[in-house]
């Protein structure tokens, strides 16, 4: 997958970097109809229809697109079908047809392909996109599609180009290097997906224009030092001002603000936290 800069034939055009989608299959607009269902959208508005949620509202409608994300059709061989584009996130997702006629949507492997078979349970070898227990899967292998919980369904390393690394074994736990950077303890009884989620180059596209950003039900967003006092703690001042510390409307802090809560019960499980963005 590559991306592709277009020529300035319009000031929307200009900045605009998309990415090619030569990979996925022809019928991506199309998808298999017994596994979406209606989707609806709030708005930002609660029950009451107050806003609690601001700068979310429009977009383009979608249909959701049913994941198998606990990958527990174990031991039946499957059939990549079709490689699919998803409104709903920002990699792939791949229809697969199993031998005894059940279809199902799951993330696409990066460097999947149409035909390629995949495996679940104790019956896979790992190769790219059989879903394997971590008790199995060998020591230094990329996987996606991390489960926390034994058969909650993957929760970890599901968005584009992301993956984390079996470090090692401890005891009934696995030790996984996350794509944040964070190593930490998960029983051996979860499943995982061999390899690494499809369209690396997400990051690298550029909407190019305002409306794009509200084709994805994104609406304006006024920066905090820009209103007045009444509205935002970093608001007012004389002429140009910072603001002070980041903060929230609401108050709380950012840019390095710890909100983990030290009493979390998984915070035992985590061996070394996630590296940190701030400049030292």
């Amino acid at each position: 997958m590559a991306v592709k800069k277009h020529k300035p034939v319009s000031p929307g055009r200009r900045h605009y970097v998309s990415i090619t989608n030569e990979k996925l299959s022809s019928t991506h607009s199309n998808p298999e109809k017994a596994l979406t269902k209606g989707k609806s959208y709030t708005g930002g508005r609660n029950h009451k229809g107050k806003m609690t949620v601001r700068n979310i509202g429009g977009g383009h409608k979608r249909k959701y697109r049913v994941i198998d994300f606990k990958r527990n059709k174990d031991g039946v061989p499957g059939t990549v079908k079709s490689i699919e584009y998803d409104p709903n996130r920002s990699a792939y997702i791949a229809l697969i047809n199993y031998a005894d006629g059940d279809k199902r949507y799951i993330i696409a492997p990066d460097k999947i392909q149409l035909g390629d078979k995949i495996m679940s349970g104790k019956d896979a070898t790992p190769d790219v996109g059989n879903a394997m227990f971590l008790s199995d899967i060998p020591l230094g292998s990329s996987i996606h599609a991390i489960e926390m919980n034994p058969g909650k369904g993957a929760q970890l390393a599901r968005s584009a180009g992301t993956y984390g690394t079996m470090v090692g074994r401890e005891g009934k736990y696995g030790i996984i290097k996350l794509p944040s950077g964070e190593v930490r303890r998960i029983l051996l009884t979860c499943r995982a997906t061999i390899g690494t989620t499809s369209n690396p180059d997400h990051g690298l596209q550029v909407l190019g224009k305002a409306g794009r950003n509200r084709w994805k039900g994104n609406r304006p967003r006024v920066r905090g030092v820009a209103m007045n006092p009444v509205d935002h703690p970093m608001g007012g001042g004389e002429g140009r001002a910072s603001g002070g510390h980041p903060r929230s409307r609401t108050g709380v802090f950012a840019k390095g603000q710890k909100t983990r809560n030290p009493k979390k019960a998984s915070s035992k499980l985590i061996i070394s936290k996630r590296k940190s963005k701030s400049k030292k």
